[in-house]
């Protein structure tokens, strides 16, 4: 059983947004843009993460695609102007790809390895799938970096785009608070990110309030709690519709591995004293065409609230409900979730007249729902 005062931190560490969430303060205001004709570097320092504990063989395989890259970022970001992203791609399977690629970004605290049950299957679709860590999370460097502010977070991601794809088109997917840096990035990069896909997403709350405002001392304290085994297990079980299925020691043992490595404390400590994600005025500004993909029983991020207000708020939306499912579709149904997405990317808002992939989106007018307030918060510590 969870003790009281460490039930309180559950809205904390269940939260990939209602709590943790940056304005842009300390880093600069100017998106910095990069031009790619070099090759991909490969980070020599980085080795895949030890998962000899771990029974589920879609997390083993994933983990053993995982490659880390220097991407180049500003000075304020590293002084030496690159920094390590993790990733795994899953190439598109058959001669031709159907879609534009697709990155994935995790949630709060999370990894990449949170894709590993719909990362294959939707390459076998024909979708060029990437998942990627943000900055500070998951397994991306985390010595020698000066800041680890959601700025620093979407310029390293935006960096890493530019890095694989070499500026080409595409579309970016988050979850939970992943949401909040892919609303941040399409926002900023309309001419190459040509669609969004937000599940279960946060996308309405800015700023992480008092948490920014903690001294040191008590920020390292509640880091440490977030990372224990009875919180991260209470929101764990609070992730799934099917607990007993999907719940597991496994799970929790799998969103945990990344916390262990050196350097994660003071990550952690750093974002959360560095101000915040500003997504929601910028949701509005998002022409690209958006997929708005829920779980029907999301006990965290209610659905008939925070969907139906991404409906009505972004200007080209459709609202498509998983269901049997609570707040995290690509790992309580992947198989669903990958077909959803996959009609998404290959409908007529992707396909020229001639076929193939667009050279340009169109961009359609709002599809509206029912209006809806925003409050709660979300997790993804599976």
């Amino acid at each position: 059983m969870v003790p009281s005062h460490l039930l309180l931190l559950i809205p904390l560490l269940a939260s990939t947004c209602g709590a943790f969430v940056l304005r842009p303060s300390q880093c600069s205001k100017r998106h910095t843009n990069f031009i790619f004709n070099a090759a991909v570097v490969e980070d020599p320092t980085f080795s895949p993460p030890d998962t000899s504990s771990i029974s589920e063989e879609a997390c083993i395989a994933t983990a053993s695609r995982m490659k880390r890259i220097l991407v180049p970022v500003s000075e304020n970001v590293s002084e030496t102007g690159n920094v390590g992203i993790s990733y795994v791609h899953w190439p598109a399977k058959g001669s031709k790809k159907s879609s534009l690629p697709l990155i994935l970004v995790h949630g709060f605290d999370s990894s990449c390895l949170e894709y590993r049950r719909i990362g294959s299957k939707l390459a076998e679709k024909g979708i060029d799938t990437y998942a990627v860590d943000l900055l500070g999370w998951g397994y991306s460097q985390l010595d020698g970096v000066a800041s680890f502010s959601a700025d620093s977070k979407v310029e390293a991601l935006r960096s890493f785009t530019n890095q694989v794809l070499g500026g080409k088109p595409f579309a970016i997917a988050g979850a939970s608070l992943g949401g909040a840096s892919a609303i941040e990035l399409a926002s900023s990069q309309p001419e190459t990110c040509k669609a969004i896909i937000l599940i279960d997403a946060q996308g309405f709350v800015d700023g992480v309030g008092p948490m920014a405002a903690l001294p040191t001392p008590l920020a390292r304290l509640g880091v440490q709690v977030l990372k224990s085994v009875p919180l991260r297990s209470s929101a764990n079980q609070m992730s799934y519709f099917d607990k007993e299925t999907y719940a597991t020691e496994d799970a929790l043992k799998i969103g945990r591995l990344h916390c262990l490595r050196d350097g994660w404390n003071d990550a952690l400590v750093g974002f959360m004293q560095s101000g915040g994600f500003s997504p929601s005025k910028k949701v509005p500004t998002i022409q690209a065409p958006a997929l708005v993909l829920w779980g029907r029983q999301d006990g965290i991020l209610d659905g008939e609230e925070f969907a139906n207000k991404f409906v009505q708020t972004l200007p080209n939306a459709k609202l498509q409900w998983i269901e049997e499912c609570g707040h995290v579709p690509h790992l309580e149904q992947p198989e669903n979730t990958a077909e959803v997405i996959l009609e998404f990317l290959t409908s007529d808002s992707f396909v020229s007249e001639g076929g193939g992939l667009p050279q340009s989106v169109a961009v359609g007018g709002a599809v509206a729902s029912a209006a809806a307030v925003v409050a709660g918060v979300a997790t993804n510590f599976f």
